[in-house]
C-alpha cells in the first residue's frame, strides 16, 4: 500500500524504536527495571523506546499533541491532531525474554484514528492501515479476517486480569461460557497484537476489559479495516474512552459477543 506522509513517519519511527528494543531484548537478563505496580513493569528499554517514538513523531510534526504510556499527554499546537502511542505492549512478555509484544502508534484526526501501525520488532512484523485503505503486513500484504463461521471452529484471545485486578472474576466467567462453545482462547498478553492478529485472522475474535487507549487506538484501526466488526461489552461504552472491547469477524461476532456480554 502506498501510504500518506503521516504513516511513512510512523513506520520508520516504529522500526527506529523497534532496533533499540530488539538490541535491549537480546540482553534482557541485564536491563534495570523498576516496579510501577503490581506487575506491572517499567524498564529502561521501554522508556529509550518512547524517548526515539516521541523524537521522530513530534519531530516530524511539531505541532501535533502526544499522548503515551510513560510520559502522559502533551497539547500541540494543533488541537485537532495527536499522536497515541505504546513504546513496548507486552513489557511482562518483553522482561521474561519472551518475543511477544509490540509497539503501537496511532493518529488521531478530530476524535477519530486515522493512522496506525503495530510493529512486532522481534518477528518483524509490521502492521499498518490508515482509514479507508485497508490494512497491510510488511510491504504487500492485504490483511482480512478469518472466514471461519462456526464457534467450535474459532480460536479467541484475552487478556486475563492478573495481581488482584477486579475484572478477574468477569473474565473467569467469560472463559467458563466461551470455551466450551470454541475451539480455544489465547492469552499472549499484548493486546495491540491480539488486535492485528484478528485482522490478520490468526484469531478470530478478541476481548478484553480495563485497557487504555494506547493499548486500543492502533490495533482497533487495523482490525476494522481488516473488515473485523468491533464494539465495546457493556452498552454505552466507547472502547477508547472505557477500555472494554470486542472485536471478531461479522459471522461470529454476534454469537461471540452475547456470550461475552451475558453478565457485564
Amino acid at each position: 500500500m502506498q501510504g500518506s506522509a503521516n504513516l511513512n513517519i510512523m513506520i520508520k519511527a516504529a522500526r527506529k524504536a523497534g532496533r533499540s528494543l530488539v538490541k535491549d531484548f537480546r540482553e534482557v537478563e541485564n536491563l534495570q527495571v523498576s516496579m510501577k505496580g503490581a506487575g506491572d513493569f517499567v524498564s529502561r528499554a521501554d522508556l529509550a523506546a518512547e524517548k526515539i517514538l516521541k523524537e521522530e513523531l513530534l519531530g516530524a510534526r511539531p505541532t501535533y499533541g502526544w499522548l503515551a504510556e510513560e510520559e502522559g499527554g502533551i497539547a500541540g499546537q494543533d488541537p485537532t491532531r495527536r499522536w497515541i502511542v505504546d513504546p513496548l505492549d507486552g513489557t511482562t512478555n518483553f522482561l521474561h525474554g519472551l518475543p511477544h509484544w509490540a509497539i503501537s502508534i496511532a493518529l488521531e484526526h478530530k476524535g477519530q484514528i486515522v493512522s496506525a501501525v503495530v510493529f512486532d520488532a522481534a518477528k518483524d512484523e509490521m502492521f499498518y492501515a490508515e482509514k479507508g485503505q485497508g490494512a497491510w503486513m510488511n510491504d504487500s500484504k492485504r490483511l482480512r479476517v478469518s472466514g471461519r463461521t462456526k464457534m467450535i471452529e474459532a480460536i479467541f484471545a484475552t487478556g486475563i486480569p492478573f495481581a488482584g485486578k477486579r475484572t478477574l472474576p468477569a473474565t473467569l466467567q467469560d472463559l467458563a461460557r466461551l470455551m466450551p462453545e470454541c475451539a480455544g482462547v489465547r492469552r499472549w498478553g499484548s493486546a495491540a497484537l491480539d488486535l492485528a492478529y484478528v485482522a490478520a485472522g490468526r484469531y478470530d475474535g478478541f476481548w478484553e476489559r480495563e485497557l487504555q487507549i494506547w493499548d486500543l487506538a492502533a490495533g482497533m484501526l487495523i482490525a476494522t479495516e481488516a473488515g473485523a466488526m468491533v464494539g465495546p461489552i457493556r452498552d454505552g461504552h466507547d472502547p477508547l474512552q472505557h477500555g472494554d472491547i470486542l472485536a471478531a469477524n461479522g459471522a461470529l461476532f454476534d454469537h461471540f459477543a452475547g456470550i461475552i456480554r451475558a453478565r457485564s
